[in-house]
């Protein structure tokens, strides 16, 4: 018994030391045993970012006539879509990369602030096009929620220079989801999200589906 238990607190130990070390590895490999048992078509188009994303389980009823593939994880930030790039991109060689990512830069810590999360993007953008030259990249822009309210002014100006960076690149366009989830008077839209007041319900789902789909390559 007490080997039994040593051994389980060896196991456990490494779990925890590669958890701090690689952060979301655990969901990396679930998407990596999905793919051992059916990889998804090449040429599709991807979905990566962060929770968002990942919560759009019935992602592609959204989009009917579209192969989609999602590897949004929850939590996540830019650098994390950065440091899986090689796992959660490019192996599935597709024809569109539609991004949501940053806003979980912000919420992490008061450093990070637009400029920090324009620069994050950037580096993911010229990552993507090194092995995607041709490509089409499409970023969907920072969303307003009731519980970051506080976040909002450096959401806006993050969504600026991305928006305004993405204007001079070539296929590669900014999606602006923000604005849409406004009341006239500026205020976030409350019925749009769960009652955590974060993630988006099916109705907040919708919204995106309108802006998103005359994006998508076919």
């Amino acid at each position: 018994m007490k080997i039994l238990r040593s051994f389980l607190l060896v196991i456990a130990t490494v779990y925890v030391s590669e958890c701090i070390a690689q952060p979301f590895a655990s969901e990396i490999r679930e998407f990596k045993r999905q793919d051992s048992i059916h990889f998804p078509p090449l040429q599709a188009i991807l979905f990566v970012g962060s929770s968002s994303f990942h919560f759009w389980t019935d992602v592609n009823s959204y989009f009917p006539g579209y192969t989609i593939i999602n590897r949004g994880f929850g939590g996540s930030s830019l650098p994390d879509v950065i440091r899986y790039a090689d796992e959660i991109i490019f192996p599935y060689q597709p024809k569109q990369v539609v991004i949501y990512c940053g806003e979980n830069d912000l919420a992490a810590s008061a450093a990070v602030n637009s400029d920090t999360v324009f620069e994050r993007f950037k580096s993911l953008f010229v990552l993507i096009r090194s092995k995607m030259p041709g490509e089409n990249i499409l970023f969907i822009s920072l969303k307003p929620s009731p519980s970051r309210e506080r976040l909002m002014p450096e959401m806006e100006a993050a969504n600026l220079l991305i928006k305004t960076y993405l204007s001079l690149q070539t296929n590669a366009h900014f999606i602006d989801v923000y604005h849409i989830m406004l009341n006239p008077d500026g205020t976030v839209i409350k019925d749009i999200f769960k009652d955590d007041m974060l993630h988006m319900n099916p109705k907040g789902y919708a919204l995106w589906q309108k802006e998103i789909a005359p994006y998508l390559s076919k």
